[in-house]
């Protein structure tokens, strides 16, 4: 029998298991825990295939764990094309690995009909995404008195800071010295104290009508959704980003995943992403990923960079190096091996143009993970189905839309906070969930001169902690996409 990959004791984090249940992996019996979704189970079985591939057939296994790729589509009860890494398990589930396409068993459907309410709730403002920009957006706009709705697919509310457990740089108004999991609780603990706010996890956002209404459905359990038609006076769009994936060979290698994957498996889910990984990307988010996967009692067998130095804060890298975790400067990733999950990888060195030098490879053996952490992309695809207008801007990280000093995309009271407008960091994302809360509540009629000055006041933060030198692309790239009011 597999070993249970759980985490029973961490230096930080305390993780409260609900009771447990069975699931029916191919016709074996697998433990759970309420609370978990059905890929956390998996993994902490030991299962790491999860799929294969429409064409050659090969293994998939978790890759984003956030619900934004294909790479954990299970039949579950007999329904293909299920998102294993956001939907919670249930007592009795039966679970088989789906070959490509999957299709739907049409002469049993009736035993698996999926039951929709429709239901239809008004409101002042409806807010996708309940990481930092759109739970402070929230708490903005309900003190203002507008009735608000949090909308996330995840069945955890608080985005990325739930998977933080390092302290936060900044200032006190961005939770200075408070680790990003607490800031949520934080957050989410304020946003409940008021009767105008609601809550609308393991819901999806489908789209926007042209009259105005949004079209979601909510996850109850597996066979029991409702549709949700929702009318809000204003929208915020705060979705946040979505990590890029990067070319080598096998890149699809099961063990291969994201920085966020990992960070959701190891600080949300309590579960080791892997034994020994190596880390792609020495940025700020591979650095710190590097010291929680040691506080996990995951060994990390190096970090990657191209360029001659880390992209991150040098405390980061220093605290690693202490720790004696390499890092390969002027390096980056051939391929990983291995027959249906992670086994090793080649690493070669690069020139000073970035390009590969051959004869330096160096296999690294004897490792069951990858992790990429090699940057992000705005996540704009609802922003596209709505019809707001997106440029190009490649210091913002790819399509991002074009908006006022204010927040407010050309689409009138439809704004942005966060990641979606410019990858930048949390506390950037708490001060502009703020502006865009304020903003959203005003242009619906909810005014008060006291809003108006911490409106301005987050501006002037913005403006001065953007003038980092660390910030000149993202200075540069806000140029070209704030139109006038």
């Amino acid at each position: 029998m597999a070993k249970d990959m759980r985490i029973f004791q961490h230096p930080i984090l305390e993780f409260k298991r609900g009771r447990k249940v069975k699931i029916i992996f191919e016709g074996k019996e697998i433990e759970a825990y309420e609370g978990e979704t059905i890929a956390m189970a998996l993994w902490a079985a030991g299962i790491k295939v999860f799929s294969y591939s429409k064409v050659f057939h090969r293994p998939r296994g978790l890759f984003c764990g956030i619900g934004k790729c294909s790479a954990c589509l299970m039949i579950v009860n007999g329904i293909p094309n299920v998102r294993t890494c956001i939907t919670p398990v249930e007592d009795g589930m039966v679970i088989q690995r789906q070959k490509g396409e999957g299709k739907l068993p049409l002469k049993e459907f009736g035993e698996y009909r999926v039951r929709f309410a429709k239901e239809i709730v008004d409101v002042d403002i409806a807010i996708i995404g309940s990481g930092p920009a759109g739970l402070s957006a929230a708490l903005e706009a309900a003190k203002l008195g507008a009735s608000v709705a949090i909308i996330d697919q995840n069945p955890k509310l608080g985005g990325q800071l739930i998977k933080q457990t390092h302290k936060f740089f900044g200032s006190a108004e961005t939770f200075a010295g408070v680790r990003g999991f607490e800031i949520a609780k934080i957050l989410l603990s304020e946003l409940k104290d008021y009767d105008n706010v609601m809550f609308y996890p393991q819901t999806i956002a489908l789209g926007r009508f042209r009259e105005g209404y949004l079209a979601l459905v909510k996850t109850e359990t597996m066979f029991k959704r409702r549709l949700i038609i929702m009318k809000p006076k204003a929208i915020i769009v705060a979705t946040g980003a979505i990590e890029r994936p990067l070319m080598f060979e096998n890149n699809d290698l099961p063990g291969v995943m994201t920085a966020g994957a990992a960070q959701t498996i190891m600080n949300v889910y309590g579960i080791k992403p892997a034994e020994r990984v190596l880390i792609v990307g020495a940025g700020n988010v591979g650095l710190i990923l590097a010291y929680q996967f040691l506080q996990a009692n995951v060994d990390v067998a190096g970090l990657l960079v191209r360029g001659d130095r880390v992209g991150g804060y040098l405390v980061h890298a220093a605290k690693i190096r202490r720790m004696g975790v390499p890092i390969y400067t002027r390096h980056t990733i051939v391929a990983a091996h291995g027959k249906d999950h992670v086994e090793a990888a080649t690493i070669i060195r690069v020139d000073e143009r970035k390009k590969p030098i051959p004869g330096t490879e160096i296999t690294i053996k004897d490792i069951d993970g990858i992790v990429i952490a090699t940057g992000m992309t705005p996540d704009v695809e609802l922003l596209k189905q709505m019809g707001a207008k997106l440029k190009y801007v490649r210091e913002l990280g790819g399509f991002v839309p074009l908006r006022t000093r204010y927040n407010e995309t050309t689409l009138k009271r439809v704004f942005i906070a966060g990641d979606v407008g410019g990858v930048e960091e949390a506390s950037t994302a708490i001060m502009e969930g703020r502006i865009a809360g304020i903003s959203a509540a005003f242009s619906i009629g909810y005014y008060s001169d006291k809003a108006e000055k911490e409106r301005r006041f987050a501006e002037e933060w913005l403006e001065e902690f953007r003038r980092s030198p660390y910030y000149a692309k993202i200075r540069e790239g806000r140029k070209k996409v704030i139109i006038p009011t």
